[in-house]
């Protein structure tokens, strides 16, 4: 069988980032091929169809810690859920129901009281846990006694 012979195409090619050059010559070496076919096979990986990241893979180191990032924040809710639910449990245990419980009054303080802890823990939020921000949102939302 003749061995068919493809013609070469002549490109030249001028390398500015010194990594590059340098990661192109251990290719050639570790391929045992001149540093042409190095290029050339570089190039065509680069081509294909589902091209390889950039040399510093900064994308994907990206999102690879997002993904690591997310799945500790989902991790550490959810001990957090458990916690508050453990709390409330042990609470609701030791903690006898009383005629005073009935009270529209102690009922509405209740109430107030816990509107009040869930529009500070917004204003954390929202604030990145400021301690200024915190103590403007609590000042912005009124005097703590229930009649006024």
């Amino acid at each position: 069988m003749a061995r068919t012979s493809l013609k070469a195409q002549r490109v030249q090619v001028y390398l500015t980032d010194a990594r590059i050059a340098a990661a192109l010559a251990r290719e050639a070496r570790a391929g045992r091929i001149p540093v042409s076919q190095a290029a050339g096979r570089a190039i065509a990986r680069g081509l294909q169809s589902s091209p390889r990241a950039d040399p510093d893979d900064r994308l994907l180191k990206l999102e690879l810690g997002l993904r690591d990032h997310m799945r500790a924040m989902g991790r550490d809710m959810q001990i957090v859920q458990e916690l508050v639910v453990e709390l409330a449990r042990a609470f609701f245990l030791r903690l006898p129901d009383v005629i005073a419980d009935d009270d529209p009054t102690l009922k509405a303080s209740v109430e107030i009281r816990i509107e009040r802890l869930l529009d500070a823990t917004a204003a954390r939020i929202v604030a990145g846990r400021s301690r200024e921000a915190v103590s403007r949102a609590e000042d912005a939302l009124g005097p703590r006694t229930l009649g006024g």
